[in-house]
C-alpha cells in the first residue's frame, strides 16, 4: 500500500512538472517574443516626430504646436516632404557643428553682372543658377516698388572663407571673430546659395532695401539666416543682410512650423533624415 501511494504521488508530480515546463516554454518561445517585441517597440510616426524634435533641440512651444498639428492631420508631413524634395543642398545644414567638405564647390555657379534690376559691388560674384534666377525675379519686384537691391557678397570657396576668418581673428581675436564670421567649411556662403545685401552691417536693417527684403524675401524662396535675438541658436550675432536661398516650399515650412527660424527647421530636417529616413 505504501509503495502504491508513493507511485501515485510520483505520477502526479511528474504530470504537474510537465505542465509547468510546457507553460514556461510557451511564455518564452523565441518566435513569440520577437513578434511581441516588434509590436511593442516599433515606433509610430508620432514617436519618431517627437524624438527628432527633441534631438534637434527645438523649443517646447514649437514642439507642442507641431505635435498638435501632426495629430490633427497629415499636413505637416506633406509639407516636410515638399520642403525636402529635389536638391538636397537647399536644406543642407551648414553651421558651426556641420561643415561642408573642403573641396565642395557647386557645379552650376553663374557669374552675376550688374543688371537692370540690381547692382553688384564686385565683378567676381557668383551664385548657383536657381538662386541667381530667383534673385533676379526678386530684384524686379523690388524695383517695381522703387527699391534697387545691391548684391555685396555671394559664393565663397573654402580657401576664400579661410582668409576672411583668419583676418578677422587677427583683427578681433578668436572669440569675437567666431561671432562675426564662420570658420572655413562652416560658411553658408560655400553653398553658393547666399547673398549678403547692401552695406553688410547693422545699418542695412533700417534702409528701404533692408525693410523690403525682410518683408518680401520669403515670396521668392529666400530666408534670413541669422535673425536678431537668436545668437545662442545660430552661433552668430544678428545679420540683417545675410539671406539664404532655400526655395519657396522650405520657406513656407520654416514660417509655418518653426516661427520663421531657419536654423530650427534645418536642424529638424537634418535629424529627421539621419534618424528616421536613413533607418527606414
Amino acid at each position: 500500500m505504501k509503495i502504491l501511494t508513493l507511485f501515485i504521488f510520483f505520477l502526479l508530480f511528474a504530470s504537474c512538472s510537465k505542465t509547468k515546463q510546457t507553460s514556461q516554454t510557451q511564455e518564452i518561445d523565441p518566435a513569440s517574443s520577437i513578434v511581441m517585441a516588434e509590436i511593442v517597440e516599433s515606433p509610430t510616426e508620432e514617436d519618431n516626430l517627437n524624438m527628432v524634435l527633441m534631438r534637434a533641440e527645438i523649443p517646447q512651444g514649437i514642439v507642442d504646436n507641431i505635435m498638435k498639428s501632426a495629430r490633427r492631420d497629415s499636413v505637416f508631413f506633406v509639407a516636410l516632404e515638399s520642403a525636402t524634395a529635389g536638391d538636397p543642398f537647399l536644406h543642407f545644414l551648414v553651421d558651426k557643428k556641420h561643415p561642408l567638405p573642403k573641396e565642395y564647390e557647386p557645379d552650376d555657379l553663374v557669374l552675376l553682372k550688374d543688371a537692370e534690376a540690381y547692382h553688384i559691388n564686385r565683378s567676381d560674384l557668383r551664385l548657383r543658377k536657381e538662386a541667381a534666377d530667383s534673385l533676379e525675379e526678386m530684384a524686379f519686384a523690388a524695383q517695381a516698388d522703387g527699391i534697387t537691391l545691391l548684391v555685396s557678397s555671394t559664393y565663397r570657396s573654402y580657401n576664400y572663407q579661410e582668409n576672411i576668418y583668419n583676418r578677422n581673428v587677427k583683427e578681433m581675436g578668436r572669440e569675437i571673430a567666431d561671432r562675426e564670421s564662420a570658420r572655413p567649411g562652416h560658411s553658408q556662403h560655400q553653398t553658393g546659395l547666399v547673398v549678403d545685401f547692401g552695406s553688410i552691417d547693422d545699418s542695412f536693417a533700417l534702409t528701404k532695401s533692408g525693410e523690403w527684403i525682410l518683408a518680401n524675401a520669403g515670396r521668392f524662396g529666400w530666408s534670413l539666416s541669422f535673425p536678431d535675438g537668436y545668437e545662442n541658436v545660430t552661433g552668430y550675432r544678428w545679420e540683417s543682410w545675410h539671406y539664404r536661398y532655400v526655395g519657396k516650399p522650405l520657406v513656407d515650412f520654416i514660417d509655418t512650423y518653426f516661427n520663421g527660424i531657419q536654423q530650427y527647421a534645418l536642424q529638424f530636417i537634418y535629424e529627421w533624415e539621419k534618424n528616421v529616413l536613413s533607418v527606414g
